[in-house]
């Protein structure tokens, strides 16, 4: 596989499948040992991760907010959530009374092809509490919608962010979108996905705590999210170490 120039993650999913057929093989005696045991993997390189600044996140909502993204890509920045995710919401996901967004499925979008599919891992399925502008933007999204199913222009979809087919909205469209009103807005260019980093830095420097961060992010357990933003948090500590000292000394 490696020969083949396949992906390093690529070939350690496949050996953690077949590790695990092995394995039951093995328990059931139909093997010796498990083949798996002792194979050397490539080492996976993890993708650099960037975060926008403060001052890069206001002037990049300032700019989409001029645009008919902006519910979406605000809520992107702020949330946390996978594209994938966010772009699987349906307005029943939204409890407008408790101001939150349930995250219970992921999409698929090949071509004209769309599935609906489960959530990366089990504590990926989440309930998001959306801060006061995100509401007010989807309430105008929504109305914006059902104004224009009245006059018959747009179709009836149960997803939150469609194209103005109505079909689900493809990664690539968003990327797209999300590079030009960075370009406009003067802001280096990052990945989509970099706006779940993002938020999961702007609420470390908020200092939120990093219980609430992992449950927001849906990551499988406080200890990747200590260590994925590890190396946000000494200013944090020197923040909170401060405000103890103020409290003691003064």
């Amino acid at each position: 596989m490696f020969e083949r120039s396949l992906s390093a993650r690529t070939i350690e999913y496949t050996n953690a499948v077949l590790e695990s057929a092995f394995l039951q093989a093995a328990r059931w005696k139909m093997l010796a040992e498990d083949p798996c045991v002792g194979v050397d993997l490539p080492r996976v390189k993890r993708k650099e991760m960037e975060a926008l600044s403060v001052e890069e996140c206001r002037r990049f909502l300032e700019v989409a907010e001029r645009s008919r993204w902006f519910s979406l890509l605000a809520l992107a920045l702020t949330m946390g959530m996978r594209p994938s995710e966010y772009l699987a919401l349906k307005w029943t996901d939204i409890d407008w009374q408790r101001g939150t967004a349930s995250v219970c499925r992921t999409i698929q979008v090949d071509g004209s092809e769309w599935t609906f599919d489960d959530t990366k891992r089990k504590r990926s399925r989440r309930i998001v509490k959306l801060q006061n502008f995100i509401l007010k933007a989807l309430r105008a999204l929504k109305a914006a919608q059902e104004s224009s199913r009245e006059e018959n222009t747009f179709p009836s979809s149960e997803l939150i962010f469609v194209s103005a087919a109505g079909l689900p909205l493809k990664q690539r469209a968003v990327k797209r979108e999300f590079r030009r009103l960075l370009a406009i807005a003067g802001i280096r260019s990052v990945r989509l996905y970099d706006l779940r980093h993002t938020a999961a830095t702007l609420a470390i420097a908020a200092g939120v705590s990093v219980k609430v961060i992992s449950d927001q992010l849906g990551h499988a357990s406080i200890s990747f999210t200590l260590e994925r933003y590890s190396h946000v948090l000494p200013s944090i500590q020197d923040e909170a170490a401060a405000k103890v000292e103020q409290l003691l000394v003064a």
